[in-house]
């Protein structure tokens, strides 16, 4: 099966993988195809992840699975200049030695390990047209071996392991691109629901899948770990700047698909819900439910088809006209019958970054991210053209 399909046009120029979210973790998982008989594999997908890991220990059986030797040219690609030693016989999938060791983690508990570098089929969904097109195939796909202790944590059930999107040699996006040679981008599309799936585009967005143009951009940072990030000058609540000390103290934002909520370093968290909290001065509050810091009364707020009725949150880029606006349906959330609560959440005196964008904020937003142009560009909600990341047709082509 695997032969026939590397045999498939390799002249891709898009290609698809549907994401869902797990309802309990607020997660997105994509069931990958690996392996030879091709299995699909369910993995959580982390935005800033280095590296494609899965759990190796329990039932990894492939006729195709190789192991490079350390000093190979397939570990410098991955940077691994460790070679890996296995004390724990038989042989297997994840234990050889004189092989490549590449640092693997848990990207919600921060639980590293040491893994075996490894080759293995990998396929993918092409897109022709508005249609899916055939799966294509990536012979010897570079991903880690990981230990089944990775697994450990609040993940979705049956995940077996971390599917990452940084800006790395080995990243999902990078192989992709490198080995069918188009442009090193790639397109997300996170679903606010757990009963239709998102999307992730490697490659060309589609122009005829009824899906809005990207016409917002912002430069996008890469840093040494590979992880995104982007410039806001300024926060708006309802056309309003919110004061903050020292706006240079968030200058640097990232953006994560791991951590379900926003967080913003303690002094910009307070002003923030403060100054929100003002501008809904007249809606009753209640008690925080956590980790949420600001909740009330929903039955005092109306629905709108952008979510509830409650001030726009705009995120000022590089300059005034570049604003990432953030309304009810990615600002506000229904934790308990009769609570809304602002989905933004206090981060801490040192937190990894001042502000972290999370998956909720995400949610129903187009997002590019341009690597070879160094740039993002993003949609704001696309509930306000009436669509969803969830509205993707999916029709394989006849």
């Amino acid at each position: 099966m695997a032969g026939d399909q590397s045999r498939a046009p390799s002249k891709a120029t898009t290609l698809v993988l549907p994401v869902q979210k797990d309802s309990f973790t607020s997660l997105h998982v994509a069931n990958i195809h690996k392996r030879t008989p091709l299995m699909s594999v369910p993995f959580v997908i982390d935005l800033n992840g280095p590296v494609l890991w899965v759990n190796c220990e329990q039932h990894y059986l492939s006729s195709t699975y190789n192991a490079p030797l350390c000093h190979s040219a397939q570990c410098s690609r991955a940077n691994s200049h460790y070679c890996h030693k296995c004390s724990s016989p038989p042989v297997r999938p994840g234990c050889h030695n004189n092989t490549c060791g590449i640092i693997t983690a848990n990207p919600v508990t921060r639980r590293s390990a040491v893994s075996e570098l490894a080759q293995d089929v990998l396929s993918i969904q092409s897109i022709q047209g508005s249609n899916t097109g055939p799966m294509i195939t990536v012979p010897q796909f570079l991903f880690a071996c990981a230990p089944s202790l990775l697994l450990q944590g609040p993940l979705p059930k049956n995940v077996q392991g971390v599917a990452g999107l940084g800006h790395s040699p080995i990243s999902l996006p990078t192989q992709l691109a490198s080995h069918f040679g188009f442009p090193h981008q790639f397109s997300l599309c996170l679903t606010s629901t757990n009963t239709k799936n998102g999307v992730i585009f490697f490659g060309d967005v589609p122009q005829n899948m009824q899906i809005p143009g990207i016409n917002i951009y912002t430069p996008l940072t890469i840093s040494p770990q590979g992880e995104y990030y982007i410039q806001v000058s300024s926060i708006n609540i309802n056309q309003k700047p919110v004061p903050l000390k020292n706006n240079q103290a968030f200058a640097k934002t990232m953006i994560s698909t791991t951590i379900p909520y926003t967080t913003l370093e303690h002094s910009i968290f307070t002003a923030f819900t403060q100054f929100f909290a003002n501008q809904l001065s007249k809606v009753p509050q209640v008690k925080p439910v956590p980790p949420f810091g600001l909740c009330f009364n929903s039955k005092s707020l109306s629905s709108t088809r952008v979510g509830l009725g409650v001030p726009s949150i705009d995120f000022v880029l590089q300059d005034r006209s570049v604003v990432w606006r953030i309304l009810g349906a990615n600002s506000m959330v229904q934790p308990q019958p009769g609570v809304a609560c602002l989905a933004f959440v206090d981060g801490g005196l040192k937190p990894r970054a001042s502000i972290v964008i999370g998956g909720y904020q995400l949610e129903d937003n187009l997002l590019q991210f341009d690597l070879a142009r160094s740039r993002l560009g993003f949609s704001s909600s696309l509930l306000l053209q009436r669509t969803g990341c969830a509205n993707f047709n999916f029709t394989p082509k006849p």
